[in-house]
């Protein structure tokens, strides 16, 4: 047995692997888009052969997958460890906040969300309904914890305040602020104010949050765990 593929038994360095052909596969992405890149690109610039990347995904659709399936999680987690550094990011408005700088300040995510077709190729026409289900699913969870605590405005229902706040959102990413390369703050701030006196309570309970933040951070972990099950991605 070669060395190689006895370094690929072992789950670390199996792990490892995996993660620098991720790295490599999502700089080339970046740089050249979806239509541009192909499988002996990607083993070229890792240094490794081309069947070593197939040992990972089997078709190059996985291995870009995967890729943006890692950059959803780790926007996810930005918004977890924010939680746990600081409880007011429950709020929704800080939450907006929060995902929508972990989200600017990755280009592939922000291409997959907006659909970016150069950036994405035969991908734009493949969503990953199950992903995009997860995370509707913990959207109104998230939701329903902020109704319970008396934290939205009670005149609209939890569906009607998800569809518009989701399009409020959108809309942020989707339009560029005056100031695109140094304004990215100004534009989260006026979102977390949008989103304030759009959907909040104005007249909201003056609660500890601690609970709150602890309740949205399972949620979030429970989402990350899924996510990382369905798309196989290593964690190291």
């Amino acid at each position: 047995m070669s060395v190689n593929a006895e370094r690929l038994r072992d789950p670390q360095q199996r792990a490892e692997r995996a993660a620098r052909i991720l790295d490599v596969a999502a700089d080339l992405l970046k740089r050249h888009g979806y239509r541009r890149v192909t499988m002996d690109d990607v083993a070229a610039e890792a240094g490794i052969g081309k069947g070593t990347v197939y040992l990972h995904w089997k078709t190059r659709e996985q291995l870009f997958g995967a890729v943006f399936a890692r950059e959803v999680l780790r926007a996810v987690d930005d918004v977890q460890q924010a939680l746990q550094r600081d409880p007011r990011t429950c709020l929704l408005h800080n939450f907006a906040r929060v995902y929508f700088l972990a989200i600017v300040d990755r280009p592939l995510l922000r291409g997959l969300l907006l659909g970016d077709s150069h950036l994405l190729g035969r991908l734009t026409g493949s969503p990953d309904t199950a992903r995009d289900d997860r995370h509707a699913a913990m959207a109104r969870g998230y939701l329903a914890l902020l109704a319970e605590h008396g934290l939205l405005r009670d005149d609209l229902s939890a569906d009607e305040i998800g569809y518009a706040y989701q399009a409020t959102f959108e809309g942020f990413l989707h339009v560029e602020g005056p100031t695109p390369a140094d304004g990215l703050a100004q534009r989260a701030e006026l979102l977390a104010q949008t989103v304030r006196h759009a959907f909040e309570n104005e007249a909201a309970p003056d609660l500890p949050l601690q609970s709150l933040a602890a309740a949205t951070v399972t949620l979030l972990s429970d989402l990350i765990e899924a996510d990382r099950a369905a798309s196989g991605l290593p964690e190291i």
